[in-house]
């Protein structure tokens, strides 16, 4: 059971949801994309190349390794909704971090978006509670919609 299904209350009901981008996968892509390279040039090579080549590729796919994993526990373990009362925002597996604003408490709603974050569909949202709080939430897909959500209720 997700965390947003257990915290809802009696009669509120979730109207969107949305998760990270897969974006937050292009380190690990970009390293397996290198270490798939090396490969390729180590097999076409002799002796001491191919043992290097060969040896270069097994660091980058180590590395592709270390920046797929934490990108997939992110990505698995954030949720963020808006329901018809309020803003739901839960990140982490064994420290959590959470966000729940009601919806008459969010007072503006920010979008930042780069050229590649329009174009492939993804930003940053920052809800601005009464009382001067605020909370990025980075790399979102589709944050327009999400605003569109929050601003709508």
């Amino acid at each position: 059971m997700s965390y947003v299904t257990r915290v809802l209350q009696p009669g509120e009901r979730v109207v969107y949801a949305t998760r990270l981008h897969p974006i937050l996968f292009l380190p690990a892509v970009l390293w397996l994309a290198a270490a798939l390279a090396l490969l390729i040039v180590a097999l076409l090579a002799d002796g001491d190349l191919r043992i290097a080549g060969e040896a270069l590729a097994a660091f980058c796919a180590l590395f592709a390794l270390a920046a797929g994993i934490p990108a997939l526990v992110r990505r698995a373990t954030t949720e963020l909704a808006v329901t018809d009362r309020r803003v739901i925002y839960k990140s982490g597996m064994i420290s959590r971090h959470t966000l729940e604003m009601n919806s008459s408490k969010v007072e503006s709603v920010d979008v930042d978006q780069t050229l590649l974050g329009r174009f492939l569909g993804f930003g940053t949202i920052i809800v601005r509670g009464t009382g001067g709080s605020l909370e990025p939430i980075r790399m979102i897909s589709d944050p327009l919609t999400f605003r569109s959500h929050i601003t709508a209720g």
